[in-house]
């Protein structure tokens, strides 16, 4: 390190992830994203640890957002793709999650995903909003698209996911 550069540190929280998956298909996929959209539950520490401020849940649809911040960054000044990959499989798979009847849970399969334009700081508020492209009863398939804070287009990816019934 030389003299002119100064060590930036950050500090976050999280509840225990395992009472929150306990309680996992004991009501719909849609109640339980409503109920850590409006706090009743936690919400998961991936979403703490990479900074999202919040997301909305619908039916078949999930937005999550998240400032772009430094501390996201790659050696090459730009938000790491880990962490846009991180937000493009959140959305695709919580919008799977909210189609799910209680007793019912989902993995990821897969994530195909493009990045389009390089994220920064100035890319503001980051937007990823996830949707259905089909669901079967064993599987779904779905698409995230993640947007800047003026609305350009940053990157996409398309998820398959297993459903699965949770014993």
């Amino acid at each position: 390190m030389t003299e002119t550069q100064v060590d930036r540190s950050r500090t976050f929280s999280w509840t225990d992830p395992a009472e929150t998956a306990a309680l996992i298909g004991s009501s719909t996929g849609l109640e339980t994203l409503r109920a850590m959209q409006d706090g009743r539950l936690p919400a998961p520490p991936i979403l703490r640890l990479v900074g999202a401020t919040g997301f909305e849940a619908e039916e078949g649809k999930v937005t999550v957002f998240m400032p772009a911040a430094e501390f996201h960054y790659n050696p090459l000044g730009s938000v790491h793709g880990g962490v846009i990959a991180t937000l493009l499989d959140t959305a695709a798979g919580c919008t799977v999650h909210s189609t799910l009847p209680a007793g019912f849970g989902y993995t990821s399969l897969d994530l195909m995903t493009r990045f389009i334009k390089p994220v920064t700081v100035a890319s503001g508020v980051l937007r990823c909003e996830g949707g259905i492209i089909s669901r079967g009863r064993r599987t779904a398939v779905a698409e995230s698209h993640l947007y800047d804070e003026r609305g350009k287009l940053l990157a996409h990816a398309t998820s398959t996911c297993l459903i699965f019934e949770i014993p």
